[in-house]
């Protein structure tokens, strides 16, 4: 399966997941109820994954969480906000470029309805 077909899929998840929730819960609900949909699609899903921070060679105390890994390849960064900032799209670029992932998904599932806008597609340029 391609990048581009799991991407397919967690699109459709999501859809799926505000279709039956709506806009304005917590972003935990909406966390749970889409690792459940992409687990019935067959996909494997892991929440909340730590992932250690290296700063110039040296281990920090401090880790990153991601929302949800799919597929141990795609990074997926949910919030539950009015309007997505830039600067949630260049904390999910971060993740990718820390990660060495190259696509990721910013979705937002606190709007009047679920479109282009809030779901936005995020390529890693880095590579090591």
């Amino acid at each position: 399966m391609t990048l581009n077909d799991i991407t397919y899929k967690i699109r459709g998840a999501a859809y799926t997941v505000y279709r039956n929730l709506g806009p304005g819960l917590l972003e935990k609900v909406y966390q749970e109820a889409l690792a459940y949909e992409l687990q019935k699609e067959g996909l494997k899903v892991a929440r909340e994954v730590m992932v250690p921070i290296v700063y110039d060679g040296h281990a920090l105390s401090s880790d990153m969480k991601l929302d949800i890994l799919v597929e141990d390849s795609i990074i997926v960064e949910l919030k539950s906000v009015e309007v997505l900032l830039p600067v949630h799209k260049k904390q999910l670029q971060t993740y990718l470029k820390l990660t060495n992932r190259q696509v990721g998904l910013l979705i937002n599932f606190n709007v009047a309805q679920m479109d282009n806008d809030a779901i936005v597609r995020c390529v890693n340029g880095y590579k090591e």
